[in-house]
């Protein structure tokens, strides 16, 4: 790719951006949220078609025009978005071939050979499934797998995944890692698009670094006795930001237990049961505490329940309740629904921003607004000037990129994205505040950002529960951290006491 420029209304999203792939190679692409590289993929695969972009797209050693997805695929290009793009109710097979259909002499649908196909291209790509297999029935990770199943029925010479384990587990992670090496050893080359770079430093052979929509350097595999490797997490993030970012988690004076203030939140005996397995608890009698001006992290491994847990404390939004209590301040409060939750001063930033968080095609300042309506009605209509200054306020406050407060969030980057939902429930000025993994698909620089305004809230003496499945996360940014598995609480640590193997023991333990 040479001299990519890209505009949108009112923003220069890429600016004469170069792009070099060998063949057989796993090239990453890193940058900051808003940096372009979504939209430069966007570009090499036709989503953005030939034409409304500027500068030349070569692939083996021949100029493409692709006037959409289907072109490039042809030629061996293939995409696969952070938000899978299977069709959850139809089998593996259906999915695989979905759109490219194995077909009878007479155009239908060859049965037979769909599934064997199938069958061989799971068994490449490591999945024991049948290809019968409905999709909705097996896991995100497995997923994943799927859909590199789908690229490889399209003859791929050009793999491209953007944020691939950003909601797998370490083992899923792991297990997609190597398939992507043994693609590389067959000859296919890839782009990873992904905010883990430790990640990027284990399984790249180079890394391009795009900073504003510039294409700033270019990194290669290479390891000196007398120097640190040039691609180092360190040396990736003074490229992404521009700076050296010694410091990942802003400093403060954390609190101790009976030192911090008094109890802002109260769960006792909180039992939930599966929404469709109702013999099943995926949260099992959990009694746990927030004070006021505290951080508090919950640990525990993909399934152990935790946003089981915040979601039906939130307004019993998620599972079948079954039995416990919730109290702020001291006081038992009503969390029957969404709406008493709120009243009742608690808050929460869920995992999902796109489909629970925010109203994608809504702008910045109606989904501020959302929480805090009531407070907005003058004569029982809503000031829209004040809706208007709240949102600016917001907008300039929290960094959120974007030319004005009518813009509609769906443009925005994950990391802005995730800086609205924030703004919303700030405004709404809730005394506890639920953070279910607040900086997941988020930056090195916007996590920072984001850290300081938690680390902010806190020093106000708003009461944090932190969620999140990076344990180095939760250790930079808690005062105590409970660990979770299979729906109950296995342990709680002191900032002092905790490090990554005392988590994982507690994580891993089974239940009594």
């Amino acid at each position: 790719m040479r001299g990519i420029t890209k505009t949108f209304p009112g923003v220069k999203a890429l600016s004469d951006v170069s792009l070099t792939v060998r063949p057989g190679e796993i090239h990453a692409v890193c940058g900051e949220n808003g940096a372009g590289k979504s939209t430069l993929m966007k570009v090499l695969s036709g989503v953005h078609p030939h034409g409304s972009y500027d500068g030349e797209i070569r692939f083996e050693d021949e100029p493409v025009a692709f006037k959409d997805i289907r072109a490039s695929e042809q030629r061996g290009i293939v995409i696969i978005h952070q938000e899978l793009a299977l069709v959850p109710y139809l089998s593996i097979a259906e999915n695989i071939f979905l759109g490219n259909e194995q077909t009878t002499a007479r155009g239908l649908v060859d049965w037979n050979d769909t599934l064997r196909k199938a069958g061989e291209l799971l068994r490449r790509v490591g999945l024991p499934e049948k290809p019968g297999t409905a999709v909705v029935d097996i896991a995100v990770g497995k997923q994943q797998l799927v859909e590199i199943a789908k690229a490889l029925a399209k003859k791929v010479k050009l793999l491209i995944l953007d944020e691939p384990t950003a909601a797998l587990n370490d083992e899923d992670s792991a297990k997609l890692l190597s398939l992507i090496r043994e693609l590389r050893d067959q000859g296919i080359a890839s782009i990873i698009i992904s905010h883990k770079l430790n990640e990027i430093r284990d399984i790249a052979d180079s890394v391009t670094i795009l900073r504003d929509g510039r294409s700033i350097e270019t990194l290669t595999v290479r390891e000196t006795p007398s120097s640190e490797p040039e691609l180092s997490e360190k040396r990736i993030i003074r490229g992404m930001v521009g700076r050296d970012l010694d410091h990942r988690f802003p400093d403060r004076t954390h609190y101790e237990g009976a030192d911090a203030g008094e109890i802002a939140l109260a769960v006792e005996g909180w039992t939930v049961r599966h929404p469709i397995d109702h013999h099943r608890k995926v949260v099992d009698d959990v009694s746990l505490t927030v004070r006021r001006g505290e951080i508090v992290g919950i640990a525990g491994l993909m399934g152990a329940g935790r946003t089981e847990l915040a979601m039906s404390v939130f307004g019993r939004s998620y599972g079948q309740y079954v039995s416990g209590t919730v109290a702020v301040a001291g006081r038992t409060v009503d969390t029957r629904s969404v709406p008493a939750a709120v009243d009742a001063g608690i808050a929460y930033v869920t995992e999902d921003r796109k489909r629970y968080g925010l109203n994608l095609i809504d702008s910045i300042k109606r989904n501020v607004s959302l929480p805090s309506l009531p407070g907005m009605l003058r004569h029982g209509v809503v000031d829209e000037h004040h809706e208007r200054r709240v949102a600016e306020r917001y907008r300039q406050s929290m960094n959120i990129k974007a030319p004005t407060v009518y813009e509609q969030v769906g443009r925005l980057s994950g990391g802005n994205q995730q800086k609205v939902v924030l703004s919303k429930w700030i405004h709404a000025d809730p005394d506890v505040l639920i953070l279910d993994e607040p900086t997941r698909g988020i930056d090195v620089g916007a996590k920072f950002e984001i850290y300081t305004v938690i680390d902010r809230l806190a020093a106000e003496g708003k009461a944090v529960l932190f969620i999140s499945s990076e344990l180095p996360e939760l250790l930079g940014m808690c005062d105590r951290i409970y660990t979770m598995a299979e729906g109950r609480l296995t342990g709680e640590v002191t900032r002092a006491e905790a490090d990554q193997e005392v988590l994982m023991r507690h994580m891993t333990m089974n239940r009594s």
